[in-house]
């Protein structure tokens, strides 16, 4: 199950994005303390005092013979595995770092946008504001380091960046919801292809072909259908050695459909060639959705997509 973790700079409205992240979600908030209180019921109050005043405690040994932070990286992969949450803080993109059921969140702000918020919300003159909010920036870079030994600004442990100098907290909600969502579709795909003895063969970013997928694709968008490109390679064939000899990539994935499909634009002779690796697709792996889209009805959804871009 997917986890989301926040990290953020004080004044940023971090802790604001992630409450109002739980709301629209369903999820757990899963702060510090409520961390503490389960993962660690038994402590006493001495341990629970020199977790929260010392970093360094965190590395000391909680019980037969493992630390507090190996104990907490354990109990929130276990977690991932059987329910979604967002947690908030105390170092979490470093204890999930390299679960794929996990995104990553930094939310910042300009300083001096995060030091008018803390005169606010603390009532405090600029001079004391200033001096709370390096005092703050230094302890929480202190504890990752000690901790983890990583620099928490590191832009390379997170998936998303987002500053609320520039952007409310519902933009942060939905830049990180559609971030969770592409970053779900592309771990199901790599899942899938493996459990079906297909091939990843998901990029970066798509570089078609040939103008007609590029126009395909301004026709999906144009009507709001998300769509993958060539993400699967169905092996169909194989020599005596086991090597792939003939291989069908579906030109498009549709998530909402569970479809794949092919454009064919080209003669008949390449369309019975497509026709051949298609049905040989859907007698080797059972349950997968794929139309072919001949020249016919391409032609008219581009001419649709040409009318739409003259109104």
């Amino acid at each position: 199950m997917p986890i989301i973790t926040i990290s953020r700079q004080m004044g940023s409205l971090g802790d604001e994005v992630a409450s109002a992240l739980s709301s629209k979600l369903g999820w757990e908030l899963i702060t510090r303390d409520l961390l503490m209180e389960r993962f660690f019921p038994d402590i006493s109050q001495e341990q629970r005092t020199r977790l929260g005043e010392s970093a360094k405690f965190y590395l000391s040994e909680y019980k037969d013979g493992i630390s507090f932070r190996d104990v907490l990286a354990d109990s929130l992969n276990t977690m991932s595995v059987e329910g979604s949450a967002i947690l908030l803080g105390f170092g979490s993109q470093q204890l999930l770092s390299g679960n794929e059921n996990t995104i990553h969140v930094r939310i910042i702000a300009p300083d001096e946008t995060r030091l008018s918020r803390i005169e606010k919300q603390f009532h405090l003159p600029a001079e004391a504001a200033a001096e709370l909010l390096s005092s703050t920036d230094r302890k929480h870079k202190r504890f990752v380091s000690h901790v983890f030994a990583t620099d928490s600004t590191d832009e390379t442990l997170y998936h998303l960046i987002l500053n609320t100098g520039y952007m409310s907290v519902d933009e942060c909600v939905a830049a990180i919801i559609a971030t969770w969502k592409e970053h779900q579709l592309r771990v199901r795909i790599k899942a899938e292809t493996k459990e079906e003895g297909a091939m990843n063969h998901q990029t970066e970013m798509p570089v078609f072909k040939n103008p007609s997928e590029a126009e395909f694709a301004k026709i999906l968008d144009m009507y709001h259908i998300d769509w993958k490109y060539e993400p699967k390679t169905f092996p169909v064939e194989w020599d005596s050695e086991g090597n792939v000899t003939l291989a069908f990539s579906p030109d498009f994935y549709l998530p909402r459909f569970d479809t794949y499909l092919e454009l064919t634009t080209m003669n008949q002779k390449y369309v019975t060639k497509k026709n051949r690796k298609l049905k040989k697709v859907l007698e080797l792996y059972p349950g997968v959705h794929i139309k072919i889209v001949y020249k016919k009805d391409f032609l008219e959804l581009a001419e649709r997509l040409r009318s739409f871009g003259n109104e």
